[in-house]
């Protein structure tokens, strides 16, 4: 059985919007994705995913669930192999079937956080020096209280925050070290700025040094709960700007991000003590069709914008822009708004900024000798990885073709040297369409959550033609053996019975849902649907048979029927 904190951490990882969008393509509607549903026909879409809370729902056939749940039902996966396909996605290694469930650290990796998270904003209303920083720095408490910006002190003091400093959960959560004088706090005498996921879960922090030291600004370390190849700080934040501004900027820090939304820029996010990765690029260019990158104009500034050109080349999408801003050397988004003023730096995003193309083609050209054979011959080698890794066909073949003016060719024959012409991202092949999910199985999970109810459940209203029905028909009997547990506890429960696999399903449909879901009242939707279409087969069972073959109870119970 693959441990339940394994599949917390997947499900973590895990972008559903990623995982459809390959093999559904989504278009934006709202804060939402749509698309004609792929569990049953129709023309106006109805199947829609939600990136904050991570599931999606079609409100014509009912079809819903998380990434794990969608891979079963669209690529015919079992729970095992559905696990396996995703945690290969983010890179995680899928723990042995053998191994025993490892138990949930106290306090959660969660709760740690948020409990530090608290810890560090009070400190920093009690503490004068860091405040004056901030203020100094142009930062309002609005601001502050708007990224829920803190301060750790110098020392260790989480010790006195935490009833037990010991415990795995402090470690595992990057917030303590353990090292070989003993544990301390990882973040001491800092600015703290929590990082959130794109659920508003914190999941890290980084600290930037109040004064003078080493390092000046300090992430958390990679654990089960942040991941700084799939992060970006202020995305939580600025998704309604973003939306609002028609597009985002990247910038290099997280106080370059809170100073851009103090001056009313509010649609900028950081990448988080790494270059941009492919995965920053997919998830920004979902949130919109305009992306900036703003860098220093100095080298630095170039070799970091030449990394994010790199990595963006495989997320970029025809109909998509991605641009680059380079400011005067010496400024950063910082100080320049600080000093010029928001409407001073919108107009540099209009007007100064350089498109991913010309900015591809003047690295490749400068200081080249293109005059000569050997010049060009160097441009075409070290543009053909590049051209390669495009997956936007239409701009792939208009760089290649202002390539091939550069190295004096024409664009054909490219191919001829190896370049092969740009293909679009490889679809996924479509399986046959399946029938919408099942009446029964959404009845089956609601059972987990309202267990008590089953006694309201006759065996006899599941569709004998729903392959699940027999399983849940078990499931329904082995819950009035049990009586009402916890979700949780009849997952273990179940552990070695023919309901083990049932229940493991049903509880990663549960992942999604939180305290507000109303579980009674998808009971009672599951009941009476399951109820009526009884009835509907019931009587049509009674009416085809003579009337002479009914007993006296069957012809009483027909005109019943026919009435309701």
């Amino acid at each position: 059985m693959i441990p339940r904190d394994f599949i917390d951490t997947l499900l973590a990882r895990v972008d559903i919007v990623d995982v459809i969008d390959r093999r559904v393509p989504l278009k934006k509607a709202g804060q939402n994705y749509q698309a004609c549903c792929p569990f049953h026909s129709e023309k106006t879409p109805s199947f829609t995913v939600s990136p904050t809370k991570q599931f999606y729902h079609c409100f014509g056939c009912g079809a819903h669930g998380t990434a794990l749940g969608f891979l079963m039902e669209y690529e015919h996966m079992g729970f095992p192999d559905a696990v396996a396909a995703l945690a290969q996605d983010v890179g995680l290694p899928v723990p042995e079937s053998g191994e025993p469930e490892r138990p949930k650290p106290p306090p959660a990796l969660w709760d740690a956080l948020e409990q530090a998270a608290l810890f560090y904003k009070k400190q920093l209303k009690q503490t004068p020096r860091a405040i004056d920083y901030l203020k100094r720095r142009g930062l309002t408490g609005a601001i502050a209280a708007r990224y829920g910006i803190g301060y750790a002190p110098d020392g260790s003091p989480l010790k006195h925050v935490f009833a037990d400093y010991t415990v795995d959960a402090l470690a595992a959560s990057g917030l303590v070290i353990d090292g070989e004088h003993g544990r301390y706090d990882r973040f001491r005498d800092r600015i703290m700025f929590p990082i959130r996921n794109i659920k508003g879960q914190i999941v890290g922090f980084g600290g930037r040094i109040l004064d003078q030291g080493e390092p000046k600004y300090l992430n958390s370390p990679e654990t089960p709960l942040f991941h700084k190849g799939s992060e970006l700080y202020g995305l939580f934040e600025a998704r309604a700007a973003i939306k609002a501004a028609g597009r985002a900027i990247v910038v290099e820090g997280y106080m370059d991000v809170v100073a851009l939304a103090q001056h009313g820029v509010e649609f900028a996010v950081a990448a988080l003590g790494t270059a941009t990765t492919p995965i920053h690029a997919r998830t920004l260019l979902r949130h919109t069709d305009r992306l900036v990158f703003a860098f220093d104009g100095d080298n630095a500034g170039r070799k970091a914008a030449w990394r994010a050109l790199e990595n963006s080349l495989e997320a970029l999408q025809d109909g998509k822009e991605v641009s680059f801003l380079f400011l005067p050397e010496g400024e950063d988004p910082d100080s320049t708004i600080r000093t010029r003023g928001r409407d001073a730096f919108l107009h540099l995003l209009d007007t100064d900024t350089l498109p991913l193309s010309a900015f591809l083609v003047r690295e490749l050209t400068r200081n080249r000798k293109l005059d000569s054979q050997e010049g060009r011959a160097a441009l075409i080698k070290e543009a053909k990885p590049l051209l390669a890794k495009i997956t936007a066909p239409l701009l792939a073949s208009l760089i290649q073709r202002h390539i091939a003016e550069l190295a004096h060719l024409q664009p054909d024959e490219l191919s001829h040297l190896g370049l092969k012409p740009a293909m679009g991202r490889r679809p996924f092949p479509r399986p046959q369409r399946r029938p919408a999910p099942s009446r029964v199985r959404s009845l089956a999970r609601t059972l987990l959550m309202n267990p008590q109810r089953v006694a309201e459940v006759e065996t006899c209203w599941l569709d004998e033609n729903d392959p699940l029905s027999q399983l849940v028909g078990e499931l329904m009997a082995w819950l009035r053996e049990v009586g009402p547990l916890k979700p949780q506890t009849l997952s273990e429960t179940a552990k070695g019975s023919v309901l083990e696999a049932l229940i493991d399903e049903l509880m990663t449909d549960l992942l999604d849902k939180d305290e507000s879901w109303d579980w009674n009242a998808e009971f009672d939707g599951a009941v009476k649907q399951l109820r009526d279409d009884w009835r509907r087969r019931r009587q049509q069972e009674l009416s085809t048979r003579p009337l002479a073959s009914l007993s006296a109870s069957e012809r009483q119970e027909l005109t019943e029927l026919a009435r309701s």
